[in-house]
Formats: structure tokens, sequence, C-alpha cells
């Protein structure tokens, strides 16, 4: 074989590994297509990824990862069920209504009085914050606890009040956030929870957020962290830093089958997110947290970039000499 051909077949076989190193990186740094939770007030999911997984810094939080690993809480968007179709209640059993009934975000249920939990006032109006990573038509469901909601005992559906004190249809997004708008349940003082539905109008899939609030002058619940609602129309910060060279030490990278909200990897960025200030002020925390897993689209690039590596390895085996 001559000079010339070795170094054209090289050639190729480099090309090959190129498109293998690219798809990589894609993977790597691709968003995922998923969907939110509630900022404001804040989710128990939300709450926990903002204390960042790998070393949360509340009672509740170092449960909830201890029951659920860190990818659940880097994978914030996608308490989920796919074929929801309105189903809640059918769907999820009591107890679970946190995770949506997936063992995957179990620690969501853990029945606690400390639980980092969002001060709102006992009248008015106040609006709710849903931070949307993907935006979709649909309704927004808001109950809240009745009294006989204990915080130490598992949530049942029984502990809701029966209709939502809120409901939203195909709200507008402002600066990545759905703002819901209206008047706070009456007569309730106290910790208490409030439940979010957000049922897709395009989709049978539906979305399902545990959100502590303490009503009134209360300053302190049950040893657990309360806060001060953010402004709701805090500009969304973009991923900005290179990801992280290590990845989960736990961690199962499902999600709920047939969801646009599927994981494919441990893939931690961090990014700044300036709509969190107020809970990473009441807990220490960083002002760094991990950002999206990946998403199909970038399993499959995945895929087909570590097929192009394996043809390129052994394009150049066969015609080493």
């Amino acid at each position: 074989m001559t000079l010339g051909n070795r170094l054209t077949r090289l050639a190729a076989a480099s090309g090959a590994t190129a498109v293998a190193t690219a798809a990589l990186v894609g993977f790597a740094g691709v968003p995922a297509q998923a969907h939110g939770t509630f900022a404001g007030p804040v989710s128990r999911v939300y709450s926990c990824y903002l204390e960042n997984p790998e070393a949360p810094k509340s009672a509740a939080c170092k449960a909830a990862v201890a029951v659920s690993g860190t990818q659940a809480f880097y994978d914030w968007t996608e308490v989920n069920i796919a074929n929801a179709a309105g189903n809640h209640q059918a769907l999820i059993p009591d107890g679970k209504l946190c995770s949506a009934g997936r063992a995957k975000y179990a620690g969501l249920d853990l029945a606690r009085s400390d639980w980092t939990a969002t001060k709102l006032p006992t009248s008015g109006s106040f609006t709710f914050s849903f931070k949307a990573t993907a935006q979709h038509k649909g309704r927004f469901d808001l109950y809240v606890t009745n009294s006989t909601y204990r915080p130490t005992q598992p949530l049942r559906w029984s502990n809701l009040e029966a209709t939502p004190f809120l409901s939203v249809t195909d709200p507008v997004a402002v600066n990545g956030a759905y703002q819901l708008t209206g008047r706070l349940p009456a007569g309730k003082t106290g910790r208490h929870l409030v439940y979010g539905i957000w049922q897709r109008s395009d989709s049978p899939e539906a979305f399902y957020a545990c959100s502590d609030v303490v009503f009134g002058s209360e300053s302190s619940s049950g040893g657990g962290t309360v806060v001060t609602p953010t402004t709701p129309t805090t500009p969304a910060a973009t991923a900005s830093a290179a990801p992280s060279n290590s990845a989960s030490p736990s961690a199962s990278a499902s999600s709920s089958p047939g969801g646009c909200g599927t994981s494919s990897g441990h893939h931690h960025h961090r990014r700044t997110d300036p709509s969190a200030t107020a809970v990473r002020k009441a807990s220490s925390n960083s002002t760094l947290a991990p950002a999206l897993t990946g998403s199909l689209g970038t399993a499959f690039l995945f895929a087909m970039g570590t097929a192009a590596l394996f043809v390129g390895r052994r394009y150049i085996g066969k015609h080493r000499h």
C-alpha cells in the first residue's frame, strides 16, 4: 500500500473519530426537553435542587436525597406522569402525592415538619410562579391542605380541599416562568401545603409539585426554614458555566415513560439562578446550582457517536500495516 493511500485511509478514520468526539461533546452540553416546577412558593424538589443535591444543607433535603439519590433533584423538572389525562387520583396513591407515585422521587413524600416553607399572607392576591423549561398549553390547578393535614403524616388526597383555590388555563410565560395570579385561600394559618397540578391540553402528560407554605406571621415551624417569596418576574438565568467532570454517585436516570422530560444521563452543569436568591440566603448555599440532564435526542447522538468511534478504531487497526 502506498503512503498516499495510507494517509487517505487514516484521514477517513480520523474523521469518524472526530464525529464521535463531537457527538460526545453535544451529549454533555445539550439541555433536556423538560418542563418545570414551582419556584414561588418553592417546591420541595426545586428547594433541594437549589441546596445542591451533592451536599444539601437542610435536614429534610438530606433525608430526601438519602431516599431518592441525587439524580432525582437534578431532574427537578420531571415530576410527571406521561399518560395522566386528568386521572390524577386514580393514578397517584395516598401517601405518594409529592412524588406523583414515582419511586424515583419517593424522597419528596417524606412526612416531615421541617421542609423549607414559603411565608404567605393569610388573605389577598398572590402571584404563583411556575418555572418552565418547556412551554405547553394546559391548565394549572392549585389545591391547599385542609384542617386534617398533619405535616408528620403521609399526605392523602383527603387532606386537600375538595376544589382548587386557583385554576388558570393557558397562562402566559414571563421570563421563563408562568405567572398564576389569584386570591389566596381564606381561613388558613400556620403550616400547610400547596399541591399544584399542571395538566397539558396538547398531551395527556401532567406535572405535580408540593410546595410547603406558612400562612401568617409564624416565623418558624417544625424546625424548617421559612423564606419570603421572591419576585416572580425575576429573569431566569442561562447556563453559562462549564459542565462538571463528576457524575452523580447514585443514579437512576429514569423518567416517566413517554414524557418529554426523559433523562438520558448524568451531565451535571452548574448555573446561577437569580430567582432562588432568598432560598440560597436562607440556607447559606452556594450561588451555583446543577442544571438539567440530557434528552432522548442527545442519547441518540451519543449512540451514533460511539458507533462512529468504534468503526474508526477498527478501520485504523485493520490498515495499520
